[in-house]
């Protein structure tokens, strides 16, 4: 008779616990979530995933340096482009090829080149005449697209380099198991946070190396439709001025023949 009150005590006794435990539980996590992490735990936890974390900190300088230098060296290059394109224009249509040639040696542009290059050979075909000027022009754009490589290269290599510290943290957490025997959370704590750690850092430098590469890239992309209708518009000039027939030089432009053909100048 005594032993159904006895284990109807202990299921109450049971139950209450469990509550009690769980409460405590829930507590204890909003209490440890509720509190956000400061500038130490964050260094600590860098320190723990060191092997992918400093790697991963050099590679993110090196982008930003590169896409720095990058952006500084596109500004501005779409209005110089057209401005230099609008003068060379005006000067080929007065049949001026001394202030094109000036024009071209005075800036710094990188079409600056490919038009002094275009201005150099007149005895050719138009085709041929297009032929150099788009070769000069894909090498421009080869030198502004210069470095972006390595910029994509890393968005796309970081998150495999914070897999690889994942993995590296997992390990250690394991072999701490190994060791002491004991599953508790206090043994595999400091492993899950190097795997964790690392999985954030190597998709925040992903996710910024792409954002950075796929700008240059639309940028460069601008860059060379402004070249292109630049060169249009100064292969034009070159037409009008080889359709016309009088000039500030008897009638010729220098390096032009008398049969209408022209010669490398």
């Amino acid at each position: 008779m005594l032993r159904e009150p006895a284990s109807g005590v202990n299921e109450v006794v049971r139950r209450a616990t469990h509550v009690l435990s769980g409460s405590a539980i829930r507590v204890s996590c909003r209490t440890h979530l509720g509190d956000p992490l400061n500038a130490n735990e964050v260094i600590e936890l860098l320190k723990q995933g060191w092997l992918t974390t400093v790697p991963l900190a050099l590679l993110s300088v090196i982008v930003f340096t590169i896409a720095l230098e990058r952006f500084w060296r596109y500004r501005g290059l779409e209005k110089a482009t057209r401005d230099l394109a609008r003068k060379q224009v005006d000067a080929l249509v007065r049949r001026d090829v001394a202030t094109a040639r000036a024009l071209c040696e005075a800036s710094n542009t990188p079409m600056a080149r490919v038009f002094g290059e275009g201005l150099r050979w007149r005895n050719i075909a138009l085709e041929d005449l297009n032929e150099v000027l788009n070769t000069g022009r894909q090498e421009a754009l080869a030198e502004l697209r210069k470095g972006l490589w390595f910029i994509g290269t890393i968005g796309s290599l970081a998150p495999y380099i914070g897999l690889f510290g994942t993995v590296v943290g997992i390990m250690r957490s394991f072999h701490a198991i190994g060791v002491t025997g004991d599953t508790g959370f206090d043994v595999v704590a400091s492993g899950i946070a190097e795997a964790l750690i690392a999985t954030a850092v190597g998709l925040l430098v992903a996710i910024v190396a792409l954002v950075l590469f796929n700008w240059l890239q639309t940028r460069v992309s601008v860059i060379a439709q402004v070249f292109a209708r630049s060169t249009e518009r100064f292969v034009q000039a070159l037409l009008y001025v080889e359709a016309t027939p009088h000039g500030t030089d008897g009638g010729h432009m220098p390096g032009e023949a008398r049969d209408g053909r022209f010669s490398p100048a």
